[in-house]
């Protein structure tokens, strides 16, 4: 590698949607993009594991920026993935009786408020529902994307684009060299040596629940983050149910939704999806990787299933096949509202060094947007 070669105008660590994402919005700027992953391909942890859900407002009935931003975003993402969507089912919303934060009127109330289509589902759906629990369920226009079709979609733009990515790298840390940028060195492989490194004047930390992981490798302050290790059941559902997604709300309950590239539904439970949680601080910092891999995965799935089959009773005759596990990564204020904002650091710790870290995937355009005015 001659200096040219090692020399780029942005370096992207974290090869998930946001990563890829702002890859291929930032080349239309910049010449030599780079996109460094440490798995051995894109969109393979967080941005595959989860409910696939393309938020459209409803889910934020308490966080009133949160739901209009979703509201404004949904439409974009709808446009720029249409072939990445699935929208082969019904949606519902369903307010509980007991426990729920908000009334079946605050929530028909909110979401004309933000303009979200709404109305009161249909007798069927609501006959599936436990009455004594259930205070009433509405239609909603919402679907979910197939994270495989948008890893292929993602896999293409990069190349159309003329997009570097590297798989199965590891950034080892970050240094700042005066009138250079940063260097960015790596952890040695079989292609890379222990000396191998690569100079550019901006860096973007978009590796979710590694963010800190970056930051404490340069020697770098980390952020006041909380992790959860998540579990997300995957069911078959009776047949009834085949082409139906329901999320009962708002508080302690679950929702189950079509999880299109396996063809199953995922069930996630407020109380049961989280398996434990921690919040990084300078003075105990571990590898959030290496806690999942080493954590004791027993599945939660029965509880949740029973749980919510006293809501949904058909729920009873579900099957359960497997569990998906993952790091869910969130700012500790969001637990307060249920928001989900970017998290957007620039120029922290080292100049042009950018950290992100957001809640839902159509946070990328509230990324696109908070970075328009940087400068080329």
């Amino acid at each position: 590698m001659n200096d040219s070669d090692s020399v780029y105008d942005a370096v992207i660590i974290g090869g998930g949607f946001f990563g890829c994402s702002l890859a291929i919005q930032l080349r239309k700027k910049h010449e030599r993009v780079l996109i460094i992953e440490m798995g051995n391909d894109i969109l393979k942890r967080a941005s595959f594991v989860n409910q696939a859900r393309v938020h459209n407002g409803y889910h934020y009935p308490r966080s009133l920026l949160t739901a209009l931003r979703s509201r404004i975003n949904s439409p974009r993402f709808l446009h720029d993935y249409h072939d990445c969507i699935f929208s082969e089912f019904e949606q519902y919303y369903a307010i509980g009786k007991n426990f729920s934060r908000v009334t079946a009127n605050q929530y028909r109330i909110f979401m004309e408020r933000i303009g979200a289509e709404i109305t009161t589902a249909p007798k069927w759906i609501r006959d599936l529902t436990n009455p004594s629990l259930i205070e009433t369920v509405f239609s909603v226009k919402e679907f979910a994307f197939d994270a495989v079709k948008l890893r292929h979609k993602l896999r293409q733009d990069l190349i159309d684009n003329g997009i570097e990515l590297w798989l199965n790298v590891k950034v080892g840390r970050l240094s700042y060299k005066a009138n250079q940028g940063i260097e960015v060195h790596f952890e040695p492989t079989d292609n890379i040596s222990d000396s191998s490194t690569i100079i550019t004047s901006r860096v973007y930390n978009c590796t979710y629940s590694h963010i800190n992981q970056v930051l404490r490798d340069s020697q770098i302050p980390i952020l006041p983050l909380k992790h959860e290790i998540t579990e997300m059941a995957l069911l078959e559902l009776p047949e009834e149910l085949h082409r139906v997604g329901v999320t009962v709300m708002c508080g302690p309950f679950f929702s189950f939704m079509p999880f299109p590239p396996l063809g199953v539904h995922t069930l996630s439970h407020v109380r049961y999806t989280p398996h434990y949680y921690w919040i990084d601080n300078n003075l105990e910092y571990h590898d959030t990787y290496k806690i999942l891999s080493e954590a004791i995965k027993k599945s939660h799935a029965l509880q949740m299933v029973k749980d919510a089959q006293r809501y949904i009773p058909l729920l009873n005759k579900s099957r359960y096949l497997d569990s998906l596990w993952e790091i869910k990564t969130v700012l500790p204020s969001s637990e307060v509202d249920d928001s989900r904002p970017i998290m957007l650091k620039k120029d922290y710790g080292l100049p042009g060094l950018t950290c992100i870290l957001g809640g839902k995937i159509d946070n990328i355009y509230d990324v696109f947007d908070a970075l328009k005015g940087d400068p080329n």
